[in-house]
């Protein structure tokens, strides 16, 4: 069960960070047995100068990409079955090229990117890797012809250009990550649309009853973290000087929460919960961690009115 909250907040993840270099398809379903690719990137060639705050992802993202994001060690066969995805993906272009009578340029052909939390020395052997020096450690390559690479994300070296990919890693990788996303400068691009991913993350493995050992440390990790975040909307407020600004920034902070625990929420709703006072405000943050859907949220409201 857990495999599939990471999966899912992989590819949100990964699509929050792409989406403004170009057309970020997730879960799109390629021929023969119904795959899916988990991430399908193309990139929008004027945004290219931009990408390099990005790191190592954003150089994964200067060409058309195929993302394959596993939250357990990628095994061989899950590593060839993304490789057959490419190489469909691959058909198909060819396919549309001829009936359009063009020629397929290579540079239109995405490469793979298999990211896995660890990888054995013995998988990687039996696949022929090697690691370029242009490039850094960790990133290992498969023969020309199959544009493939399979990222050990234990073995990135931890230094800024590798956070995003580290964010994805397991254990001491992605807690040590998290630390270094905390303590990017506030005004930081994207570390409020990743905080925000982050705990959606935390709380739905919360609310899960048979968290692995990852999972359980993950969710204490990032408890202080969320509610360091909560209490600095609280004193954004009261530094305003005014109950109104305070008020609002419960209600922002609330709204998007609620944004990223059950879904986008109505204009009915986020009009009734701006009509609430700071204490049950207040009381909504601390209610909404146990809710699973809108349905929640409504009667929760209810109950406010009754």
């Amino acid at each position: 069960m857990t495999r599939f909250i990471h999966d899912k907040f992989a590819k949100d993840y990964l699509e929050e960070l792409l989406k403004d270099y170009g057309e970020v398809k997730s879960s799109e379903k390629v021929s023969g047995e119904i795959k899916e690719i988990d991430v399908f990137f193309t990139p929008d060639k004027q945004q290219n100068s931009n990408l390099q705050i990005l790191g190592l992802l954003g150089r994964f993202a200067e060409n058309p990409a195929l993302i394959e994001p596993f939250r357990n060690p990628a095994s061989s066969d899950e590593i060839c079955d993304c490789i057959l995805k490419l190489l469909e993906v691959k058909a198909h272009l060819r396919r549309e090229a001829k009936a359009k009578k063009i020629k397929l340029q290579d540079s239109e052909i995405p490469k793979l990117w298999v990211l896995t939390p660890t990888v054995s020395e013995t998988r990687l052997s039996s696949f022929g890797t090697l690691e370029k020096d242009s490039w850094l450690s960790g990133v290992h390559f498969l023969a020309d012809a199959l544009r493939t690479a399979i990222v050990a994300i234990h073995q990135l070296p931890q230094i800024p250009e590798t956070l995003w990919l580290r964010l994805l890693g397991r254990g001491s990788v992605q807690s040590q990550a998290i630390i270094e996303l905390q303590a990017l400068p506030l005004n930081h691009p994207y570390q409020k649309a990743t905080l925000e991913l982050v705990y959606n993350l935390r709380e739905n493995l919360r609310v899960n009853q048979e968290l692995e050992t990852d999972d359980r440390e993950l969710v204490m990790r990032l408890e202080p973290l969320y509610q360091r975040d909560r209490e600095q909307a609280k004193q954004e407020g009261r530094q305003e000087g005014r109950q109104e600004g305070r008020q609002e920034g419960e209600q922002h902070l609330i709204i998007r929460l609620l944004n990223r625990l059950v879904g986008e929420i109505d204009e009915s709703l986020i009009e009734r919960i701006k009509g609430l006072s700071i204490e049950q405000l207040e009381n909504l943050g601390e209610a909404l961690l146990d809710f699973s859907n809108v349905a929640d949220l409504e009667a929760w409201l209810n109950q406010q009115q009754g």
